[in-house]
């Protein structure tokens, strides 16, 4: 799925488990909880199970992991 795929499509709702997820309201999408870019679930790699959000890449989940590091 390209960009312009996603342009007229809806964002799927997901349970993220440790290492599956579960779609809960079918989509094509989901959205990083960082950047807020879009990521084609079949491109969907990166999340956490304790905040149940996902990432785009390993570098923002990496990012996001050390803020809540930091914040305790």
């Amino acid at each position: 799925m390209n960009i312009f795929d996603m342009a007229n499509a809806s964002e799927a709702k997901i349970r993220y488990l440790d290492a599956d997820y579960q779609v809960l309201a079918p989509g094509a999408f989901v959205r990083c909880a960082v950047t807020g870019k879009p990521i084609p679930l079949d491109e969907l790699k990166y999340w956490s199970v304790a905040r149940q959000e996902p990432y785009i890449d390993v570098e923002t989940s990496l990012k996001r992991e050390l803020e809540f590091m930091n914040r305790g």
